[in-house]
Parts: structure tokens; C-alpha cells; sequence
């Protein structure tokens, strides 16, 4: 059994423009001579379907609310995807009806989804394939933003370790191969953070055949557990922005995972979106820095000290930015100000031992969580 599982789609910018002529053919026509080898593949589609702007319902949230048209199935449709991933954090960026129509327009189309529904227990569903005289399960999930469902409301399926645990041992009793697929990791960030090393390794602990992961706008390397593959980060898809050229956003990887007795696999690297607004194989050249840069970051993840270390250096870096959320100013030039020291943050010691205790305790965070949450309700 052969399954390929890709990245992030969304017709952002150029992509769109390709769209609306129906080339599909520029955009994908080097993915198909992959595709085509695989038995089912799989991508990420990080958007909603608006098929009546009537019908959008933008969320309030922060960050951007995308959104895209019914001809982005056709076009993934011809680049040869059975399957998408809804699980992300802008599966509900236009609100719950669309959503659902997502859901049902990849139906229509012949398009299994997996990852979202019109409440958390749809959400939560196993996707079940008969391939290849054998049974695969596909599980995902995604890190907690603003597009999760809950008992009476669509959206995405959350990452919750002891749920995915049940899900887990229930799939195995089902199922010869359990892939587990979540969207999650801090964007422009090329390595796991330690909390999701130990949360996919327990994945696989407990039943998992092979954890992939996405979210980040970058690729990540991998390892091998327990003889068991996890992918920290494929990188995007096919996802245009204006302002990346010729960095890490441009790069990432297909992943092909061969089930059998032992799980094998191979990685085709890509770039995509950078000259032109496709997706296109990476020539030999360009393959060579690849495969030194996965080496790298392997060695990175397989050390959990340099990773811990690594993983403190980013956040040190981008500590400015975090400093704008505790901000006590309104004004946005004096707010960043504040974050590069020129104006005083009046956060006192007593005071960020208050907040690290609300952030650290479970019960404490519920509280605030649950603070913050009325607060926009009745905004």
C-alpha cells in the first residue's frame, strides 16, 4: 500500500489566477508524475469553500481569514488527491456554513475528507480506506486556535492526546495501518518543539504506524521511532504570498509511505511558488542542499538538549513579538515601544508569577480561558 501525503493548499494570490482559467496543468502537471505512483494520496486544504459570499460568515480572530472556490477541487482533483485534511486552524475562517460546504462540495466531487464536521463527535470521525486488499485509518487533528468544534458547533477535530488515545486503540482493532495527520508547530520554525516529540512518539507508542505533521510554512526533518516514521513538518503545498520569495516557505516535501510488514518511505522535494506560481520537482542541484539540510535538522531532533536549545534560541529571537500580547498599551506605536524596551512593560515579578500560574496550572487556565471567552461573547 503506497499512501502520499502532501502539505498545505490554498489558492492564495497567483494560484487564484491559474485558477480561474482552469490550468490546472501549470500548476500541478510535475505532481501527477507522483501522484499517479501512489495507491491514495492526501493534502492539507487549509481554506474554506465560499460558494455564495452570502453565505460567509468571516470569525473574528486573529490572524487571516482565507477563503477559496469551488475550482480549487477541480484543480486538486487533476493533481490526483483522494483525501482532504480539515483539520487546521482556517477550516473556519468564514464561518460554520461554509465549513460544511466544504465538506460536501469535496464529497460531491468524489474527495474523502477527514478532520472536520458539523460537531466535534463528526469531527473527531475516523476516515477508513480498503486499499490494496488491506485497511487503512486516517486520524487528524489540529493544535487549538479559533476553528475547533465542539458538542454543537462545525469545525476541526482538536489535538487531545487522550482522546486520540481511545481513537487510537479503537482504530487498531479496525484497521492493518493507523497514519495519524496534525497540523501543528510554530510557523517559520524548522524543528519540533520537545511537547510535540513527545506527544507524536506517543502516538506511536500506542498504536500509530505513522505520525505526519504540517502547519508551519516550512519543512521540518523526521525520525524514526520504535521503527515507526514521524515527519515533524512537510512545509507548504501549493500556498503563494507575495512577500516569500527564495526562502523556506518556497521548499518542502511529499511524503510516500509504503505499508507493509516494515513502513518505508520517500520524500520528493519541491519547490513551489516562488517564480512561478506552481509546484515543480526540485532538480538535482537544489535535491543535494536538500537532503544536507534533513540531515541537519535530523541530528537536531534525534538530540533532545540541542533541540530544547534550539527551540529557546527561536523564541528568544521572537520575543519582541510575544511582548506586544502583554502589552499594557492600546496604542499600536507605543506597543511596539514597549516590545523593543523603549517604554516600561509594568509587568512586575508578583506579576508574571500570576501569569505564569495561570498559564501553568490546568485548573487556572480553564478559568482564564473561560474569562477571555465570555469576554468576546459579550463584546
Amino acid at each position: 500500500m503506497k499512501i502520499l501525503v502532501a502539505g498545505d493548499f490554498c489558492p492564495s494570490y497567483r494560484i487564484n489566477d491559474f485558477l480561474q482559467k482552469n490550468n490546472f496543468k501549470g500548476l500541478f502537471a510535475n505532481i501527477c508524475l507522483v501522484t499517479e505512483q501512489a495507491d491514495y494520496s492526501i493534502v492539507n486544504f487549509e481554506f474554506p469553500i465560499v460558494k455564495n459570499r452570502n453565505y460567509a460568515r468571516p470569525i473574528t480572530k486573529c490572524g487571516p481569514n482565507l477563503l477559496g472556490s469551488e475550482s480549487s477541487v477541480a484543480a486538486i482533483r487533476y493533481a490526483g488527491f483522494n483525501c482532504c485534511t480539515l483539520a487546521n486552524n482556517h477550516i473556519l475562517d468564514q464561518g460554520k456554513q461554509c465549513c460544511l460546504d466544504t465538506i460536501e462540495v469535496l464529497c460531491n466531487s468524489s474527495i474523502d475528507t477527514v478532520g472536520a464536521g458539523k460537531n466535534a463527535t463528526e469531527a473527531e470521525r475516523v476516515l477508513y480506506k480498503d486499499l490494496c486488499g488491506e485497511t487503512l485509518a486516517i486520524i487528524n487533528c489540529c493544535e487549538h486556535e479559533f476553528s475547533i468544534a465542539d458538542e454543537t458547533s462545525a469545525g476541526a477535530n482538536p489535538l487531545n492526546p487522550i482522546r486520540q488515545y481511545y481513537i487510537i486503540q479503537e482504530a487498531r482493532k479496525k484497521a492493518d495501518y493507523i497514519i495519524v495527520i496534525i497540523h501543528g508547530g510554530h510557523e517559520h520554525f524548522q524543528l519540533p518543539t520537545i511537547r510535540m516529540q513527545d506527544t507524536y512518539r506517543f502516538f506511536i507508542d500506542v498504536g500509530a504506524d505513522a505520525v505526519v505533521n504540517h502547519h508551519q510554512h516550512c519543512y521540518s526533518g523526521y525520525e524514526v521511532y520504535k521503527e515507526k516514521p514521524i515527519f515533524y513538518g512537510l512545509g507548504n503545498f501549493c500556498f503563494d504570498k507575495n512577500t516569500q520569495r527564495n526562502s523556506i516557505w518556497n521548499e518542502g516535501y511529499l511524503v510516500k509511505l509504503v505499508l507493509d510488514n516494515k513502513i518505508h518511505f520517500e520524500l520528493y522535494p519541491y519547490i513551489q511558488c516562488n517564480d512561478t506560481p506552481n509546484v515543480v520537482l526540485m532538480k538535482k542541484d537544489r535535491v543535494d542542499d536538500f537532503y544536507s539540510s534533513i540531515k541537519c535538522l535530523n541530528e537536531i531532533i534525534a538530540d533532545s538538549c540541542r533541540l530544547k536549545l534550539e527551540h529557546q534560541h527561536w523564541m528568544k529571537e521572537r520575543e519582541g513579538n510575544l511582548k506586544l500580547v502583554l502589552s499594557p498599551y492600546s496604542n499600536r506605536w507605543f506597543r511596539i515601544m514597549a516590545s523593543r524596551g523603549l517604554l516600561p512593560m509594568f509587568l512586575s515579578k508578583k506579576r508574571k508569577l500570576s501569569l505564569l500560574n495561570f498559564i501553568y496550572c490546568e485548573s487556572h487556565r480553564d478559568r482564564i480561558v473561560y474569562l477571555l471567552n465570555e469576554g468576546e461573547r459579550n463584546e
